[in-house]
């Protein structure tokens, strides 16, 4: 995980009623969101190496219960870049904080979910839930974004020889203040028509979110891809997305807001909604 180092005078600010003051086409500050605007939810649960395999398995059995109520869209584990054993679960709350409360009460007082955690809970040593908002781009560039329910099957674009589907997470920690992320979103919007635009990108990889924190460690922003091809895919729009020059010089520009940053694959559940 990523953990970002806050001062006891960020903290002061942090906890003041703040309107926002950053133009809308750049993004919305953290404590501006109403309640109906949509929001992600990613629970993050750290298995024990031992709970892991039955953790997953319970998972899969009971996708259909956790969906009674959660809005899922991708349920995943990493493979590889950072902590494994992570069951990684993604919610999409179109009305926003409202909505989130009053489905997870609903759920939580469903007995045989009660039932399913008490066992599956077993299994769990440590978890983490985070709130984002998708940035003002992913309208502007036309991304999936993680408002549909599933992603549509598109095997006909995917090479008969490749892996199975993966997603790519890539988040960067940047460093405080009030301007970071939306100077963060510009640099980014300008240098991306270049990479996805560039020759030679995998027609399978689909860029399908842009996130920034709403609650968690702040000024963090997260891209999810998606490559259907697998990590042969990745490699080669990796490959052509270094090659667009535009996008080299908002990279370059954008590593002068960071503090760190990390890319993980991961790969759906079995019945996952997102494949």
């Amino acid at each position: 995980y990523i953990v970002g180092s806050f001062s006891c005078q960020y903290f002061a600010m942090r906890s003041q009623i703040i309107r926002s003051r950053i133009p809308f086409h750049h993004a919305r500050s953290a404590s501006s969101a109403s309640s109906s605007t949509p929001v992600i939810e990613i629970r993050e649960y750290k298995l024990s190496a031992g709970g892991a395999a039955k953790w997953v398995g319970m998972a899969n059995d009971n996708m259909e219960l956790r969906q009674r109520n959660l809005p899922l869209r991708s349920f995943t584990m990493p493979e590889s870049g950072g902590i494994l054993n992570v069951g990684t679960h993604v919610y999409y709350y179109g009305e926003g904080y409202e909505e989130r409360n009053a489905k997870r009460r609903a759920q939580q007082a469903l007995p045989e979910w009660k039932a399913y955690l008490a066992e599956a809970n077993a299994c769990v040593v440590e978890q983490k839930s985070t709130l984002w908002v998708e940035a003002p781009l992913v309208k502007e560039f036309d991304l999936k974004s993680l408002a549909p329910s599933a992603w549509p099957d598109d095997t006909e674009s995917i090479e008969a020889e490749s892996d199975e589907t993966i997603y790519e997470l890539r988040r960067y920690q940047l460093k405080l203040g009030y301007e970071t992320v939306p100077k963060f979103l510009e640099l980014y919007r300008t240098g991306l028509p270049s990479k996805l635009e560039a020759g030679n990108i995998d027609p399978s990889t689909s860029l399908a979110t842009v996130l920034y924190t709403e609650v968690g460690s702040l000024n963090e922003v997260v891209e999810l891809w998606r490559h259907g091809g697998g990590t042969a895919a990745m490699n080669r729009s990796r490959k052509a997305g270094r090659g667009a020059d535009q996008w080299r010089k908002a990279i370059s520009s954008i590593a002068d807001l960071a503090v760190s940053f990390q890319a993980t694959i991961h790969r759906p559940l079995e019945k996952s909604p997102w494949q």
